[in-house]
């Protein structure tokens, strides 16, 4: 005998699993306008900005900003931002980001659920609280399985909360920018070999290109296989995303 509590119960999950699907489908949707975005230019400045961009429109964010680091987190650089994107080449101070350091000393994300109660950012919850933050994420950036930059991610308190399958959309989005990194990174190494490596625009994106050929070339060990990074994990997730973004697709196909 199916009870009025039963139903309601099974309501409520199918429910909750039909969210689950559609936020999905919003990330992997999200995941292959990124693609495009970043597959169709060989920028350095281009790539990481497009990523800013998309996940601060994507999650509604007060900031989303990427930063590359050296080895041993000497020189670490405010690369793109979401609110400002006129900043490309910033050097951060790595105590007044308490939250970037960690990320980049152990390579795990960070997540801070109340930004206003975390002993760590004592220092800025003035000007956190003032901003009306509520959390903040640092996902890592990885090239030969070491941390070389972080993308952070800050909401609104009056906003929707960050869910763990949105902190994983976020992993992928690091795994897929590192990887256009390296793209970018030789793209730049052939124009040079062509002699085409002076024709640069603007000074700071010169400087740009120099500190990611430095940054990554510190990670690179001799014998090691350029496209050993990002393990299989990495790619087994992508697999599955591309296989259920083709599904979506085609049913986006015969719903128009």
């Amino acid at each position: 005998m199916i009870t009025a509590t039963s139903a309601g119960d099974d309501v409520e999950r199918l429910q909750s699993r039909i969210t689950a699907m559609e936020q999905e489908r919003r990330h992997l949707l999200a995941v292959i306008e990124i693609l495009q975005e970043i597959g169709g230019s060989l920028q350095f400045s281009d790539i990481v900005q497009s990523v800013a961009n998309r996940l601060g429109e994507a999650f509604g964010l007060d900031r989303c900003s990427i930063f590359l680091a050296e080895r041993g987190g000497q020189t670490v650089r405010l690369v793109a931002s979401y609110e400002d994107p006129a900043i490309r080449n910033y050097v951060v101070d790595l105590d007044r980001y308490p939250e970037l350091r960690r990320a980049l000393e152990t390579g795990e994300t960070v997540f801070i659920a109340d930004a206003a109660a975390d002993p760590s950012l004592e220092a800025a919850q003035g000007a956190l609280a003032a901003r009306g933050v509520k959390s903040i994420t640092v996902v890592p950036l990885t090239w030969r399985r070491a941390p070389i930059g972080a993308i952070v991610l800050r909401t609104f308190r009056d906003g929707p909360a960050f869910s763990e399958a949105d902190v994983h959309f976020c992993r992928v989005v690091a795994n897929l920018t590192a990887q256009a990194l390296r793209n970018a990174l030789r793209f730049e190494r052939l124009q040079a070999r062509h002699g085409d490596g002076g024709r640069v625009r603007e000074r700071d994106q010169a400087v740009l290109l120099a500190f990611l050929r430095k940054l990554l070339d510190s990670y690179s060990t001799p014998g090691a296989s350029a496209d050993s990074d990002g393990g299989p994990d990495t790619w087994a997730e992508l697999e599955r995303l591309v296989g259920v973004a083709r599904a979506v697709l085609v049913q986006d196909a015969a719903a128009r």
